[in-house]
């Protein structure tokens, strides 16, 4: 399968795959004219990076998965460790954007909006 076929099958742009490639996720092999051939195996590779991707997972947390979900010999656990670590980001994030929309709400709900110059929104900027 050429580098179209497979980037509509894993609903991924062929640019991402090529970079995929470079970095070493998948290592199709090339056809005599020099194409990148795709396997299946491939396939089901980078449809499973995109939806590790889609769940945020970073670069190397994906190489990390791929090299488990490859090794029958694996254990949960690691999975599970990589999954709840990347979990706990993820909350972590939330919290500091609730914490923002916070901060930011107060401050919109105190400007007044008005032709006036006095703004708290540029105060509290302006004092850290």
């Amino acid at each position: 399968m050429n580098i179209g076929d497979v980037a509509e099958r894993a609903g991924l742009p062929a640019k991402t795959i090529r970079y995929y490639e470079d970095i070493g996720l998948v290592r199709p092999t090339r056809d005599a004219n020099g194409y990148r051939a795709f396997t299946e195996q491939d396939a089901h590779k980078l449809i499973f990076l995109a939806r590790a991707r889609a769940l945020g997972f970073s670069i190397e947390e994906c190489r990390a998965l791929l090299a488990l979900w490859e090794d029958r010999a694996r254990a949960s656990a690691d999975v599970r460790a990589i999954a709840k670590d990347h979990l706990a980001r993820i909350e972590e994030k939330i919290a500091d954007l609730e914490a923002m929309r916070d901060t930011l709400s107060d401050l919109v709900r105190s400007c007044a909006g008005d032709n006036r110059p006095d703004c708290p929104i540029l105060t509290s900027l302006a004092e850290g």
